[in-house]
């Protein structure tokens, strides 16, 4: 099966998904282990979200792409819908740093054995975004793979 091409290909630079986020999942453990409240407010740059916001962000993106994957796996020709993380974010502000870590690592670990429970033929499950056009399930892999990867860039740069 040829990879898919995702805003996020350049992140992943041709890992296997699968393997870039069970390693992402330890990349977060190790970077925050110790991690003081004040540095989840902390950014990588000036105007950019926190290391706060960010850990929530993953955490809202691996609940609405899991989600959809899920859906196209049970429904027939499914359409996924839109969201505006910049509203999701401001939904979710109450959340600490850890809270947003401690959701970013065990939705992205239930997604990830989503994922390596599929066959080939699941992976092609095709669904529609109103963005994006035609897509499949292995094309949510690749995608939130390569944005996992994306942010902990950013995150690292806090340290």
């Amino acid at each position: 099966m040829t990879a898919p091409t995702t805003p996020y290909t350049p992140d992943l630079a041709g890992r296997d998904p699968l393997a870039a986020i069970r390693e992402s999942i330890d990349r977060v453990r190790t970077l925050t282990s110790g991690w003081p409240a004040g540095r989840f407010e902390r950014s990588y740059a000036p105007g950019k979200w926190s290391a706060r916001q960010l850990f929530t962000h993953l955490a809202q993106t691996e609940l609405a792409l899991g989600t959809r994957a899920r859906m196209a796996l049970g429904t027939p020709a499914y359409v996924a819908q839109a969201f505006d993380q910049d509203t999701w974010i401001d939904r979710d502000s109450s959340l600490t740093g850890p809270e947003a870590v401690d959701a970013f690592v065990a939705i992205a670990r239930m997604n990830g054995r989503l994922f390596e429970a599929l066959s080939a033929a699941e992976r092609a499950t095709p669904l529609t975004h109103p963005e994006y056009g035609i897509l499949t399930v292995d094309w949510i892999l690749h995608q939130l793979a390569g944005h996992q990867i994306h942010h902990l860039e950013q995150l690292e740069r806090i340290l």
